[in-house]
C-alpha cells in the first residue's frame, strides 16, 4: 500500500510488495543503512543502539528484524522493549548509546509500521543525516562483518521507572499537591505502551485512575490519533465515572489530548498551551510550535513577556528552533508537548505530570482553565494524493493566487488572514495533502479548511 521516507523516519503498512511497503526485506535495508551510518560516525569502537517500540501487533515481528539486523553489522543493542517514544529517547542518553530506533507508526492505525530513528543525543536525525541514512539503503556500499565481529545484546531493560522517576524529579512537578487535592482520572492509552506508564505515573502522584484501553495488547480499541472524532468513549467514560479529567495517549506516548470533567474535549491543539501557560508562570521565557499550531501559544507567551517562532512542521525542526531561540516550553499543536528540562523530545508523560501540578496549584478545573484562553477554533482536513499529483506544483499555484496576502513557504504554504490562517502541506507520515486551518468560530475554521481543499481539487484537475 505505501512506503514513506521522511523526517519522520521510515514508515509504511505492514505485507505487500518490497519497495511499496513495510516489508521484512524493507525493514532490513533501511535498518543495515542506519547502522552503517552509526558505524561511520563511531569507528573507534564498536557502537551501541538503543530499540524500543510500542505495542502494536506487528512490532514483535519487525523489533526481531531490527535487532538481528543491527547485530549482523557489527552493532551492540540494548533492547528496550516495550517502551515509548520519548523513553527511547531519554534511555539512548542514559546508558550512553550512539543512537536508537523506536519502532512505531505512532498514531497510524494498526496496519501500519515504521522506524523512527535517533542520534547519540537521543534526538530525530536532521534532514541530511536522514538523507545519509537512505542513500546507504537505496545504494549499499559496504559488507558485513565475519562471525568474530558480530554485535550482540547487550542489556535487555526497561526504562519506564526510570522515566517516572524523571519526571517526578522535575523542580515544576509537585507530587504532593496534585496528592492532596485527590483527582481521578481515566486514561485511555488505546491498548498500547501508555496503558502501563500513565496510569503507573498517575498512581504514583496519588490519582485515582480509571483504565480504559491500558491492556498493551495492539488490539487498538479506536483509530489510535487522538482527535475528536475517535474519542467518544474516553468523553462517555469521564462522565459515566465521575472524572475530573481524561487523559488520552497516542500508542507511543508522546502526543497527549485531554477531556475535561463535563466530558468534553480540552482541545488537543491546548494541551501545549496550557501546560506552557503553567511552565512560563515560573521560569518566564520563549516559546516554539509550528507553522500548523494555534496562535494561542503565541498570545499566552506574549503575556509572560516572552517571544513565540514558529518552525517547520516534524519535532526535529522544533527543536532546532527551540535551540536557537533558547525557548523554555516548546511542542506541536497535536498534543506533542517538549520541555528541554527533562529532554528534547515530545513526551506526554511531562505533559501529565505538568498539567496535574497547574491545577493542584491552582485550584481549577479543567473547564475553568480552557476558558482563560484565547478562543480560536481549528479544522483539519486533507486530499489524498492521486497518481500524477504534484504537491510541490499545487501549492506553489496556491502561492501565487494569494501573493497579496501574508505568506510563510518554509514548510508548505501558509497563508494568514486577519481573521485567521489556513496551511496546506504534504504530510511526512501520509499519503495526503493536508489543510489545517484556524479561526475565531469552528463554522468560520471549517469553511476556510473547505475553501482551500476545494482550491487544490479545482487546481489539479486543470494539471
Amino acid at each position: 500500500m505505501t512506503l514513506i521516507k521522511s523526517i519522520s523516519g521510515i514508515r509504511g503498512t505492514i505485507g505487500g510488495e518490497a519497495g511499496d511497503n513495510l516489508t521484512p526485506s524493507d525493514v532490513v535495508r533501511f535498518t543495515a543503512g542506519y547502522a552503517q551510518w552509526v558505524l561511520r560516525r563511531v569507528s573507534s569502537r564498536r557502537p551501541v543502539v538503543a530499540v524500543g517500540r510500542d505495542a502494536r501487533i506487528s512490532g514483535e515481528m519487525v523489533y526481531s528484524l531490527v535487532e538481528g539486523t543491527l547485530v549482523g553489522c557489527g552493532v551492540d543493542v540494548i533492547d528496550l522493549g516495550l517502551c515509548t517514544t520519548p523513553g527511547v529517547e531519554m534511555a539512548v542518553v542514559a546508558k550512553g548509546a550512539d543512537g536508537g530506533i523506536i519502532i512505531t507508526a505512532s498514531h497510524n492505525p494498526r496496519q501500519w509500521n515504521a522506524l523512527k530513528l535517533l542520534n547519540g543525543e537521543g534526538e530525530f536525525l536532521n534532514d541530511a543525516e536522514g538523507r545519509e541514512v537512505l542513500r546507504l539503503a537505496d545504494a549499499p556500499d559496504f559488507s558485513y562483518p565475519g562471525v568474530d565481529s558480530l554485535g550482540s545484546v547487550v542489556e535487555r531493560c526497561s526504562f519506564g521507572d526510570e522515566h517516572i522517576d524523571r519526571v517526578l524529579a522535575l523542580p515544576l512537578v509537585d507530587a504532593d499537591a496534585v496528592r492532596k487535592r485527590g483527582f481521578r482520572v481515566t486514561v485511555d492509552a488505546v491498548n498500547s505502551v501508555g496503558g502501563i506508564v500513565i496510569p503507573r505515573l498517575l498512581e504514583r502522584m496519588g490519582v485515582e485512575v480509571d483504565r480504559l484501553n491500558c491492556e498493551p495488547t495492539g488490539d487498538f480499541a479506536h483509530n489510535p490519533e487522538p482527535i475528536a472524532s475517535n474519542l467518544t468513549q474516553v468523553m462517555e467514560a469521564v462522565r459515566r465515572n465521575g472524572s475530573d479529567m481524561g487523559i488520552v495517549v497516542d500508542p507511543d506516548v508522546d502526543r497527549l489530548a485531554f477531556v475535561c470533567e463535563d466530558g468534553e474535549l480540552f482541545g488537543e491543539e491546548y494541551t501545549l498551551v496550557a501546560v506552557a501557560d503553567y511552565v512560563l508562570s515560573a521560569t518566564p521565557g520563549n516559546t516554539v510550535s509550528n507553522l500548523s499550531s494555534t496562535r494561542a501559544l503565541k498570545d499566552v507567551t506574549e503575556r509572560h513577556g516572552g517571544s513565540y517562532a514558529a518552525s517547520a512542521v516534524g519535532e526535529v525542526n522544533v527543536v532546532a528552533k527551540m535551540k536557537e531561540t533558547g525557548a523554555v516550553i516548546g511542542g506541536e499543536g497535536n498534543g506533542g508537548v517538549i520541555y528541554p528540562a527533562l529532554h528534547y523530545g515530545r513526551d506526554a508523560l511531562v505533559g501529565v505530570a505538568l498539567l496535574l501540578t497547574s491545577l493542584a496549584r491552582s485550584g481549577r478545573c479543567m473547564t475553568e482553565l480552557r476558558a482563560g484562553y484565547p478562543q480560536y477554533y481549528m479544522a483539519k482536513d486533507k486530499i489524498a494524493l492521486r497518481p500524477g499529483m504534484d504537491v510541490a506544483k499545487l501549492l506553489s499555484g496556491m502561492k501565487d493566487a494569494y501573493e497579496r496576502e501574508r505568506i510563510t513557504d518554509t514548510d508548505g504554504v501558509k497563508i494568514d488572514f486577519p481573521e485567521g490562517w489556513v496551511h496546506m502541506r504534504g504530510s511526512n507520515t501520509e499519503p495526503i495533502i493536508r489543510v489545517y486551518s484556524e479561526s475565531g468560530t469552528p463554522e468560520e475554521a471549517r469553511q476556510l479548511a473547505a475553501r482551500f481543499v476545494a482550491e487544490l481539487e479545482e487546481l489539479a484537475a486543470r494539471a
